[in-house]
């Protein structure tokens, strides 16, 4: 691969113009797909294998043309103080509202007249209008959105308070300010670590450019894949953090080639060669760990993995070809003046010029640990797990309108049905009774009905509704508990209890479903499939990782290191958004159950992370180890050639996944909060204190391997060993082929 790869580098090198110019026809092609990306194709939002799931299905079939999974809407009305919604001049603009409602679109399929539908709060200071949709809230048009906008507007001119809740109108996610801020540090990172403006700009274009790519096309594929607003926001957070670290690694190593003398276009093919076979290894466990997701079997989840993990590619692609190009254009001046100056001074005065170097920062760091290995495992280790206690009260779910912003107008729409109804108006149940194997129907639907109004927690359920057939009934259930409580998932858990009962008695099918429902199934499937996800991807490290360093306790180490980074950070997402730590600091207004797929798809992202970390300053320590350095001293050089360039790779990831924590999407936030944190446990407690504890505790025993699964495993050339031998009866690189990264820490 390393081979492969050093041609490559060298080919965009000469060539730097036709692969630029590639490049930025294919940001343009995508430019224009998003531009002008068709209507959205018919995708309803699926969970298959459950109950939820199939009672949609089987409404859709009972009700033909009543659209379960449609958008629906509630335009939510409040009366002035001492003024009732039943008054007749507030009468008056509801029913008119009702009206323009109905003839707002095509697309609206029923208008709930509250009157009629006993939508009035019981003190008469609130009343909702329910519309519903014959298309979900992705399909649904703009002359739709702007006519249900306009009836509010219209409503509001007479004096009442109007708010608009439901998932009809679904608002792009603000990240805010803090965004850029994440950019703008990655930018100061990159120009102290580089001491030159122009190398740390090639990161940032590059890494700019391969988000505009993957954006642009997901936008322009949205619509047809049925991909969320969610979706793109977390192409762009992976992309970015991925890019720019992996044009790090391929300029510091190029910069590293300079310093020992080569010329331009052989750096670039040696930094591509050594470096770049990293980033795609590193950039292939982050891919498989979000292809992985698929496991699931959540089409939702699926798609957001898929989505991520094309940013990555093009990130992988974007790093290995498109840097070498660019770094044609900057020739020399990715050095700044002083470095540009020292180097000229040194290569002019010949290589027995070279005085022994100052260790730097991560060489004193290393001595610190083999001095006290011990001590520093304990405290690290004890550190991360006092973080991860809170996990231990983990409880998952979905977030609902409860935690929009409270000057959002949903979250207002959502509050006003709480006070004047009962937060369970916010998120009905919806009970399916399959009363086709049943003698009698109505029978079976009014049982069924008695025995759900006796249940804890139930505040009321309606009147059975059936189909033409008369075979199938729906009854709306209100639960006294806000939709996303865990009282109200027991509620569903015992109206599903019930439910084998039902059947022996009356041979009716009771089936629970609602967008509440749909939630708890979600939550739940996520739940069973965390398990078997997470041990597909410590597999999955282990045995790539065993490859790679022809060792079975390295590998070993990195895995629970891994898993003990990634609870100690959902230790600190449940402290933050479900007991309320810190809220106020983070922005979190409500405080609830942890996004239902947080820990899945922080596993599968921070595992591929961990994996870069762990690549980019062990391979360095296997190097020196193999070449006859002791245990010891090869950990100390590991970390003086790859400790800086590791640390700004992570400082610049957790200023990216942070600047998302300003987001006005709770899950957005709480995604951008939680990857930030793990990074941060991984690269500066597990990569930086437990991996060189480990490692000079184990001594030679760390890179211990059975002789027989040596002959086995294939050789990866992850670290260029292949390429350096190919390239070493060159003259130049006899002469300077000792030590590649030998002026990186002091550059």
């Amino acid at each position: 691969m390393a081979t492969f790869l050093y041609k490559l580098g060298r080919f965009a090198f000469r060539r730097r113009g036709f692969v630029a110019l590639i490049w930025v026809a294919l940001l343009a092609v995508a430019g224009v797909g998003a531009a002008t990306a068709s209507p959205p194709a018919n995708d309803s939002f699926s969970i298959p294998g459950t109950e939820a799931q199939k009672a949609f299905d089987l409404l859709e079939q009972r009700f033909p043309g009543g659209n379960a999974d449609g958008a629906t809407a509630r335009v939510v009305f409040r009366a002035p103080s001492g003024e009732k919604m039943t008054d007749p001049d507030n009468k008056a603009v509801v029913t008119k509202t009702v009206a323009d409602l109905k003839a707002s679109s095509p697309q609206v399929a029923s208008v709930a007249d509250p009157y009629q539908a006993q939508a009035v709060s019981r003190d008469g200071s609130t009343a909702y209008i329910l519309t519903s949709y014959k298309v979900n809230s992705m399909e649904l048009k703009d002359p739709a959105k702007d006519g249900l906008k306009e009836a509010g507007e219209k409503a509001e001119k007479s004096g009442l308070t109007v708010q608009i809740g439901g998932d009809a109108l679904q608002e792009m996610p603000e990240t805010g300010s803090t965004e850029i801020i994440g950019i703008a540090i990655s930018a100061v990172v990159l120009a102290i670590t580089f001491g030159s403006l122009v190398a740390a700009g090639l990161p940032l274009l590059t890494a700019l450019i391969g988000v505009g790519i993957g954006i642009s096309s997901i936008t322009a594929l949205a619509t047809t894949l049925g991909l969320s607003t969610t979706t793109s926001t977390l192409a762009m957070m992976i992309g970015l953090a991925v890019g720019i670290d992996y044009a790090l690694f391929i300029v510091s190593r190029y910069r590293a080639e300079l310093a020992e003398g080569r010329d331009r276009e052989e750096a670039a093919g040696r930094a591509v060669g050594t470096a770049g076979s990293a980033v795609v290894f590193a950039g292939l466990t982050v891919v498989i760990a979000l292809v992985g997701l698929a496991v699931v079997n959540i089409p939702m989840l699926t798609k957001m993995g898929f989505a991520a993990a094309g940013t990555v590619v093009i990130a992988v692609l974007i790093a290995i070809s498109l840097i070498p190009a660019v770094l044609g254009f900057a020739g020399k001046r990715v050095f700044g003046r002083k470095a540009r100056r020292r180097l000229e001074e040194r290569l002019a005065a010949g290589p027995d010029a070279s005085a022994e170097e100052k260790p730097n920062m991560g060489t004193r760091w290393a001595r610190f640990v083999l001095r006290r290995p011990l001590m520093v495992l304990l405290v690290a280790v004890l550190g991360l797990g006092a973080a991860a206690v809170p996990a231990v009260s983990l409880e998952l779910g979905l977030p609902d309108d409860g935690s929009q912003p409270v000057s959002s107008q949903k979250r207002q729409a959502y509050d006003a049905i709480s006070d004047g109804f009962g937060p369970g108006y916010n998120g009905p149940l919806m009970v399916v009774v399959d009363a086709k194997g049943s003698d009698d129907a109505k029978g079976a639907a009014e049982q069924v009905r008695k025995t759900i109004t006796g249940l804890d927690g139930v505040a009321g359920v309606s009147p059975a509704t059936f189909n033409k057939a008369g075979d199938t009934a729906t009854l709306t259930v209100i639960s006294k508990y806000k939709p996303s409580s865990i009282d109200t998932e027991n509620l569903v858990g015992d109206i599903r209890d019930e439910a084998s009962g039902f059947k022996a008695d009356t041979g009716a099918e009771v089936l629970v479903t609602g967008q509440t429902g749909m939630n708890i199934d979600i939550s739940q499937k996520l739940n069973d499939a965390l398990v078997p996800y997470l041990v597909l991807v410590v597999g999955l490290a282990f045995l790539l990782l065993m490859v790679v360093f022809r060792s079975v306790l390295v590998p070993l180490k990195a895995a629970l290191g891994f898993l003990l980074s990634v609870v100690a950070a959902l230790g600190a997402v449940v402290a933050v958004f479900q007991w309320g730590w810190l809220a106020d600091l983070f922005g979190v207004e409500e405080t609830g159950p942890i996004m239902s797929m947080m820990p899945i798809f922080m596993i599968g992202v921070v595992f591929g992370l961990a994996m870069d970390y762990e690549v980019f300053l062990v391979t360095r320590m296997r190097e020196a180890y193999v070449h006859g350095e002791r245990p010891g001293q090869a950990v100390v050089t590991g970390f003086r050639h790859g400790a800086r360039v590791v640390t700004a790779a992570a400082v610049i990831m957790i200023s990216v996944f942070a600047g998302f924590i300003g987001s006005s999407e709770s899950m957005i936030k709480m995604i951008g909060f939680g990857l930030a944190t793990a990074v941060l446990f991984d690269a500066f407690v597990v990569r930086m204190a437990i991996v060189p504890a480990v490692l000079a505790l184990l001594g030679k025993a760390a890179w211990w391997l059975p002789r027989w699964l040596d002959r086995a495993l294939p050789n990866v050339d992850v670290e260029g060993e292949g390429l350096r031998k190919q390239l070493e009866p060159t003259p130049a690189a006899q002469q300077h082929d000792s030590d590649p990264d030998a002026e990186l820490t002091r550059v």
